[in-house]
């Protein structure tokens, strides 16, 4: 795969999948600007990346202030994007009964609103035949417990990835989902103790769990010309998993 001369854009790229994501666009040839909300998180990935195909910028998309500052950055550079790879997302998990209003809102702002206006105002910005990338979760269509809000969010980006499937088909912009099951990061290691990791690796068929680099690849094939014709796919990276029940 070769991403020479494209410009890659991913949003939640400071760390875990979106770190090792824009290594693997970089190492292939491609420019990539990577946001977050931390500028001491974005200044390390920038240290370990180090190398001058990559730009990052302090942006919190979950509120519209972010995104605006996002599309202004872009506009001002006057390159069309090429990839835009929507992944952050935040996780608290509670059940039902103890959910609070800021838990909620702070879940559905970031997984949800963020994506969904940074792709609305970006649209005019994406070159026509540009790839759009979703990072969902095996979590959209399961039921486990204290995963409400969470499963919820992910539900409502998998909705909205469908209908711009069909809505920016006559640019040829191909939308795409990666739906990962238990990938170990550093979200997946502040929120699930020791034993629910081990839990969720005994899920999956391979019996482990899965790596960013193993998603990062999926995303960049995805990405790519050699996936030309697949758009509207939801792609599992969970290593054969059914679904996560936690009982």
């Amino acid at each position: 795969m070769d991403f020479t001369n494209k410009h890659v854009i991913i949003v939640g790229g400071s760390q875990g999948i979106g770190l090792a994501t824009a290594n693997a666009f970089i190492q292939h040839g491609a420019t990539v600007l990577i946001t977050g909300r931390s500028p001491q998180t974005l200044q390390r990935a920038a240290e370990e990346i180090n190398s001058p195909n990559l730009q990052i910028m302090a942006a919190d998309t979950s509120n519209m202030n972010g995104i605006a500052d996002l599309e202004k950055w872009v506009a001002e550079r006057g390159k069309k994007v090429d990839v835009l790879y929507l992944n952050a997302a935040i996780g608290v998990y509670a059940a039902i009964q103890d959910v609070t209003e800021a838990d909620f809102d702070a879940q559905f702002n970031t997984n949800v609103k963020g994506h969904f206006f940074t792709l609305q105002r970006l649209i005019p910005h994406l070159a026509d035949g540009a790839s759009v990338i979703f990072t969902s979760s095996r979590v959209a269509s399961a039921a486990g417990v204290t995963s409400s809000i969470y499963s919820a969010t992910k539900a409502a980006l998998n909705k909205i990835s469908d209908v711009a499937v069909n809505e920016l088909a006559d640019r040829r912009i191909r939308v795409n989902i990666v739906s990962p099951g238990p990938i170990q990061t550093p979200g997946l290691l502040s929120v699930a103790p020791k034993e629910v990791q081990g839990f969720l690796a005994s899920r999956s068929a391979l019996q482990r769990r899965g790596n960013a680099n193993e998603v990062a690849n999926t995303v960049l094939f995805l990405a790519s010309d050699d996936a030309a014709y697949i758009n509207g796919a939801d792609i599992a990276i969970d290593g054969g998993s059914i679904q996560y029940m936690l009982k």
